[in-house]
């Protein structure tokens, strides 16, 4: 089970490694800025989990005039978000109970981080989601296809070790759809995270990373972004 401090420790002490070597190039950076420049000019967006704030709050900073947030639980890493996305507010702060009042943004961006939440409060995070959000908001979010959990104890030859705890495509539909989103389009997205995942557990297989020339469908690739539309009712 992911345990929610240890992560943010992990972080906390990767911080300047895991700067250096995040790619932020490829298939899932496309469709990230799509997402970006589909908002309009005055749009509040929240980057949930926003780490060193590449490449969500440095895109919104660099190419709109979107009024950014980022909220993320390691200092570490807000610290470099700071230096990075210097015109993002930034707080330090939980998913699960995000640090803003309620109907305040137009969108939300979870990349790469709804996979370090304990499986159990999911649901709990997509709420929130669907809390913050003003009806009609839109949320870009990706998990893994499959259902994954485990940890790798020397995570970027760092001795650090880091933990994952991935719902799957699945189970993330329906929390979706829970608490009151429409999706809207998904894609599958063939990058892998930066870790080796243990080759005993019997769902790492689900981790396999898809040829680029592979079919278009999001259950042929190991990650799949969701693109979904808070319904007018969905967050009351």
């Amino acid at each position: 089970m992911v345990e929610k401090n240890a992560v943010r420790r992990s972080y906390d002490e990767i911080a300047e490694a895991y700067a250096a070597q995040r790619s932020e190039n490829g298939r899932a950076t496309q469709f990230l800025e799509g997402f970006l420049e589909s908002l309009p000019d005055s749009a509040r967006v929240l980057d949930a989990g926003c780490g060193q704030g590449t490449p969500v709050l440095t895109r919104l900073s660099e190419s709109t005039t979107a009024t950014a947030f980022g909220v993320d639980f390691s200092r570490g890493q807000l610290e470099l978000a700071a230096a990075n996305a210097p015109g993002a507010s930034l707080v330090q702060g939980d998913m699960t109970t995000l640090p803003l009042e309620a109907a305040t943004v137009d969108a939300v961006v979870a990349y790469w981080s709804l996979i370090h939440i304990p499986m159990d409060d999911h649901q709990a995070v997509v709420d929130e989601f669907a809390r913050v959000l003003r009806p009609g908001g839109r949320l870009l979010l990706c998990e893994g296809t499959n259902r994954w959990a485990g940890e790798n104890p020397d995570w970027l030859e760092s001795g650090v070790r880091m933990e994952w705890n991935i719902a799957g495509a699945d189970a993330t539909r329906e929390q979706l759809r829970t608490a009151g989103f429409e999706i809207a389009d998904e894609w599958g997205v063939p990058e892998e995270l930066n870790e080796e995942k243990d080759a005993d557990d019997e769902d790492a297989d689900g981790a396999d990373a898809a040829d680029e020339d592979g079919d278009e469908n999001a259950g042929e690739y190991p990650w799949t972004f969701f693109a979904a539309r808070l319904q007018p009712d969905g967050n009351d």
